[in-house]
């Protein structure tokens, strides 16, 4: 991590490419060769684009290949909107990394579930890469995928290499089938049941709509998977990675600082309630 959490690195667009009609994926390299350094799974970094403003978005690449750093992100606002108009050469201003990680080192020894609804995969992704690389310290790791459509699937092509490798279990579901859809319809919870892993020694991480999380962690208690177990991330109302505008306050929680990956035991008390 930089010494400098303040700073803003300049960083090149190296290449930019559509997951969805509405989502992207960009590659960025340091222009004088010092960037941010290395990140943990679950972290994410503030993004400037100059003249508009900045973002926080989750680093979705390997965390052991430091020398790029790969997001994706939804273009739904005004910041999101202009970095979708960029292109390889031009420069965005990055700072961090900020926030909690995934517990992948606690997960290790036991079984991994992680599961993640449309756009929610990409903070999830840096994880997955971890534990594919270190398979030999984890049980049973299984993967399930959810979205509302087949259009609405990110890293579509990773996801079947994944599935056709060794190593983790995919499942994946959509909510509505679409043109020659031939896989499983209905929310990503369906898949809960079937999965094969212990509950007694499994670790599960999740991210998605508020109210998929929900039900999600519903179902992974009637498992038998206990509050502190489950790992949700709650990136929400984010604005300037140091708690310091108050934006993101969650009850007693700066998600930023905090968070943004939170253990459901410890943030259940203000999970899911609105106005908090």
């Amino acid at each position: 991590m930089t010494t400098n959490p303040m700073l803003t690195h300049a960083y090149r667009i190296e290449r930019m490419w559509k997951e969805t009609y509405d989502t992207f994926t960009f590659e960025v390299v340091p222009k004088n060769g010092s960037g941010i350094g290395s990140f943990a799974p679950g972290q994410f970094n503030m993004l400037y684009v100059t003249g508009v403003g900045e973002v926080p978005i989750s680093i979705c690449g390997d965390p052991a290949k430091t020398e790029s750093l790969i997001h994706t992100t939804r273009a739904v606002g005004t910041v999101t909107t202009a970095m979708r108009k960029l292109s390889r050469g031009d420069t965005i201003g990055v700072r961090g990394p900020y926030g909690t990680h995934w517990p992948v080192e606690e997960g290790k020894g036991r079984d991994v579930v992680i599961i993640a609804g449309g756009i929610g995969l990409p903070p999830l992704r840096p994880s997955i890469y971890h534990i594919l690389s270190n398979r030999s310290d984890y049980g049973k790791f299984v993967f399930l995928y959810g979205a509302r459509t087949p259009e609405d699937l990110v890293y579509r092509g990773e996801v079947e290499k994944w599935r056709r490798g060794s190593g983790i279990t995919v499942d994946v579901t959509v909510d509505r089938a679409t043109g020659d859809w031939r896989g499983n319809v209905g929310v990503v919870t369906t898949l809960i049941p079937k999965a094969d892993f212990d509950p007694s020694r499994a670790i599960a991480m999740l991210v998605g709509p508020e109210i998929m999380m929900r039900f999600t962690i519903a179902d992974l208690k009637k498992r038998g998977v206990p509050n502190e177990n489950i790992y949700i991330s709650m990136e929400r109302n984010m604005k300037c990675g140091f708690g310091f505008c108050g934006h993101c306050q969650l009850g007693p929680f700066f998600v930023c600082k905090d968070g943004p990956v939170f253990s459901y035991s410890r943030i259940k008390e203000f999970f899911g309630k609105g106005e908090i």
